[in-house]
């Protein structure tokens, strides 16, 4: 099933569109405002640490909301603020100097942001969201590819809808340029991210 909207078929012939059935309403009932659940949401990413391994991390805090349209996929929104002093990639030193002054310079820069600008069906459960990414005071595009995970009641009476999503950025294209060179050639850290998200959205009450 899809959330956003009909799957891409091929176009049928002009006298089946005049008899064609109204928007699926199962999907329609999805249109609405949801907010992020951020106990069962992972934002996460991935880096190249010493170019033979990788290194995985997550931001802890935050906040976001969607607007989903079950009829017309460009008309579904995201937002998302990150507090960037929540990362944490399991070891303290290390996240200690990516909240410093080499990095993501925390204290200056509390806040990462996203602001969807557009959304598009790919067909089936495939989805593609654009929008602008803030670090360090820089915004840049970021493309999202999403796949819509099911929509569910939890025990608690929520109306649940889940998403997992994937992108690549590079770095240095906000500012994040500092690096150590390596003996061997090369450099300690990548400056290719892969960012990964697990998310979990709650229908707002009426």
């Amino acid at each position: 099933m899809s959330i956003f909207g009909r799957k891409n078929d091929t176009a049928a012939p002009e006298t089946a569109v005049a008899t064609a059935s109204p928007v699926n309403p199962e999907l329609a009932a999805l249109t609405g405002d949801y907010t992020i659940d951020a106990s069962h949401t992972t934002l996460g990413f991935v880096a190249r640490h010493a170019m033979v391994t990788n290194v995985k991390g997550s931001f802890l805090d935050f906040s976001g909301s969607l607007h989903l349209d079950g009829t017309d996929p460009s008309r579904s929104t995201a937002s998302l603020d990150v507090t960037m002093d929540s990362i944490d990639t399991g070891n303290a030193d290390r996240d200690g100097h990516l909240k410093s002054a080499d990095f993501f310079k925390t204290d200056e820069f509390p806040t990462m942001t996203f602001r969807s600008t557009s959304a598009e069906a790919l067909g089936g459960d495939d989805y593609r969201i654009t929008g602008d990414l803030s670090i360090l005071g820089t915004t840049k595009p970021l493309t999202i590819d999403l796949e819509f995970n099911g929509a569910a009641k939890d025990p608690f009476g929520n109306e649940r809808v889940g998403f997992e999503g994937k992108a690549e950025i590079l770095r240095s294209e906000w500012g994040l340029t500092w690096n150590a060179a390596l003996e061997t050639g090369g450099v300690l850290v990548s400056d290719k991210i892969k960012l990964r998200f697990d998310i979990s959205a709650i229908r707002n009450a009426e």
